[in-house]
């Protein structure tokens, strides 16, 4: 089964997430989808004003292979 890692590029919980398996590219952006649907709660409430949080998918040689981007802009 192909490897896979998280790994978060900026913000809150900067850092790799850890390695995990999953059945193909699809199965591990589904994964993806839903780590971040358990975190982005407590992600943006810490943001502030111009900043940005990023997690990424990466293969198991670690090329990056899709990227969830929140920003928080000021527009004044």
């Amino acid at each position: 089964m192909p490897q896979y890692y998280f790994q978060v590029t900026r913000g809150k919980y900067a850092g790799d997430g850890g390695l995990f398996e999953a059945n193909d590219d699809a199965g591990a952006r589904q994964e993806m989808i839903k780590v971040c649907s358990d975190v982005v709660g407590d992600v943006c409430r810490g943001m502030k004003a111009d900043s940005d949080w990023q997690l990424e998918l990466l293969d198991a040689a670690r090329k990056p292979l899709f990227k969830i981007s929140l920003v928080a802009e000021s527009l004044a």
